[in-house]
């Protein structure tokens, strides 16, 4: 795989903005352009870094001094002013955190208001590619890749979309890996007595609840696992993603909870019902004896969970999503079908009753994530940024007149 890994140095830019979430909001996104901000700053301590956060329908959050401006999902006014703002703030690079869903419009093409309005070079780091979008979604990421001078994926398979699907120049495009904590390697065992599982089995799986999880997978592997090793305790971290919240309440969580109760394994379930901060979440992980995903969704690119249970040092068992296959292979996990919840249950027993296995592949897996930390993927990002212009777009200038606005903008 094709991969960036900048070299120490000075940043090639004094003046950056960055367009994502921001924490204190409760998802992934928000987690991630965070820390790529602390790890900037971190890294190139005289670089001004700009973050301006995306606020959710009706939300506000008390965001930290380090966050410069907010922008309104919904209202495409504040595009428009953040546009204006950036540009006249002297930055020489704007980098955007993309997921379609937490910018305003039809597939968020509010956010083309901005992008195509600004003077300077614009990178994006792609959280999401479709290989099959719908009218809106293909429309949005042509003129996205266009308004590009740079598009960072974190996995191979990313790249390929983009050059398949997309048409992307290889040279355009950038795969840095997820960036990821710096924490010493802890064995299990010594991390388990301050969560009351001394003695215990623990397998772990956390991040924001919903349906293409394919918790049901694991809770259905439960019995067998249970026969071969009964001391076993399965933790499921995480709070329900707030728009499946929204949408459904806590339905799929309620019926995870009936289908343990129908299989005889409540007590070896256990929830953390909460958005855990980095160090709640960390100090969790390093208690795992394994890191389990099953998830559904095998075009998942990328999983923020996946890099931090593998930087940590934990053997992994997964469906072979996007991510999952890239980073997880016969030296760190295993790898099983969606939905096949007695090969679960076989590779989960296996690696549980070999401690030799076990822990020759959490060596692996904790080597593998050296190589993912934020320092070297932030140091790759602005090795690959430097250099990069603004590129022309219609007519030597932004696509998008100063004075217009698309009519479904209001």
């Amino acid at each position: 795989m094709d991969i960036y890994y900048g070299m120490p140095g000075r940043a090639p830019f004094s003046h950056i903005a960055l367009i994502g979430n921001a924490l204190p909001r409760h998802c992934g996104l928000a987690t991630y352009s965070s820390d790529v901000f602390d790890a900037l700053e971190a890294r190139y301590p005289r670089m001004r870094i700009d973050h301006y956060a995306m606020n959710d329908p009706g939300e506000t959050y008390p965001y930290p001094a380090s966050v410069t401006g907010v922008i309104r999902e919904q209202e495409f006014a504040d595009y428009l002013a953040a546009a204006a703002r950036i540009d006249a703030s002297g930055a020489e690079l704007v980098w955007v955190q993309h997921e379609f869903g937490i910018f305003g419009g039809p597939a968020g093409a509010h956010l083309l208001a901005l992008v195509e309005r600004l003077s300077i070079p614009v990178v994006v780091t792609l959280h999401t590619i479709l290989d099959r979008p719908d009218a809106d979604q293909r429309s949005v990421m042509d003129r996205l890749i266009r308004a590009s001078a740079r598009l960072v994926v974190m996995a191979e398979k990313g790249r390929e979309i983009l050059e398949n699907v997309y048409g992307v120049p290889r040279g355009k495009i950038m795969v840095v890996p997820h960036g990821v904590p710096d924490r010493p390697y802890l064995p299990p065992d010594l991390a388990k007595p301050s969560l009351g599982l001394a003695g215990r089995n623990m397998l772990l799986t956390f991040g924001l609840l919903s349906p293409n999880k394919g918790l049901e997978t694991m809770i259905e592997a439960l019995p067998a696992i249970l026969l071969d090793h009964p001391d076993t305790v399965y933790i499921i971290a995480g709070a329900t993603h707030p728009h499946v919240l929204a949408h459904e309440g806590e339905r799929y969580r309620e019926g995870l909870d009936a289908l343990a109760e129908r299989l005889g394994v409540t007590d070896a379930l256990r929830w953390f019902d909460a958005f855990l901060d980095q160090e709640q979440l960390l100090d969790l992980i390093e208690a795992a004896d394994l890191y389990v995903t099953p998830y559904r969704n095998l075009a998942q690119i990328t999983s923020g969970a996946l890099a931090y249970a593998v930087a940590l040092g934990k053997p992994v068992v997964s469906t072979p999503y996007a991510h999952a296959a890239e980073i997880v292979g016969p030296g760190n996990g295993i790898l099983v079908e969606p939905g096949a919840s007695g090969a679960f249950a076989a590779a989960v027993s296996r690696l549980l009753g070999d401690d030799e296995l076990r822990l020759g592949m959490a060596r692996h897996a904790y080597a593998v994530g050296r190589t993912m930390l934020w320092r070297r993927t932030v140091e790759a990002s602005m090795a690959g940024f430097a250099g990069v212009k603004a590129p022309l777009l219609l007519g030597g200038r932004p696509t998008a007149d100063a004075h217009s606005q698309p009519a479904w903008a209001g």
